[in-house]
């Protein structure tokens, strides 16, 4: 004796079209996570750019000694014209604005930069800024070595 074999009821018209929006949500998500990991590691670079930038800037801005005051008196200064124009050249090569500040024997520049989105542009986000910031103090001889 066979027995009728047991066919499922067709799908119900209603549920037509939802495996569809399922698969686009989750390609929206994957896509959003994707930009949020290569945006994101893109914006991490250029804050570490920046952070670079700001400091090697702020370094050579902290050499322009004011020479006739340390042979006069040993006091070492900074001559703050010579200091902001040593950075600012920095920059200008490095092709970055900033902000230069220069008081006693310390430099402090702080760099801006705009990065580009790739993914999150998609999504309204065009552009990220980032901000770095260095100071660097002028210093006699080399210091105690750091093990």
């Amino acid at each position: 004796m066979s027995h009728p074999a047991v066919v499922p009821p067709p799908p119900a018209r209603a549920e037509r079209g939802q495996v569809t929006a399922f698969v686009v949500i989750i390609t929206l998500a994957l896509l959003l996570f994707a930009g949020l990991v290569l945006d994101g590691g893109l914006t991490l670079a250029a804050k570490r750019r920046a952070i670079n930038e700001a400091e090697a800037a702020a370094r050579a801005g902290a050499q322009a000694i004011a020479i006739p005051t340390f042979r006069s008196s040993g006091r070492l200064t900074l001559d703050p014209a010579r200091a902001r124009a040593a950075a600012r050249a920095y920059l200008a090569a490095a092709g970055h604005p900033g902000r230069i500040q220069v008081a006693g024997d310390r430099v402090t520049v702080t760099v801006t930069l705009t990065q580009h989105t790739q993914i999150l542009r998609l999504a309204g986000l065009g552009q990220l800024t980032v901000t770095g910031r260095g100071t660097a103090v002028a210093a006699h001889g080399t210091g105690r070595a750091e093990p």
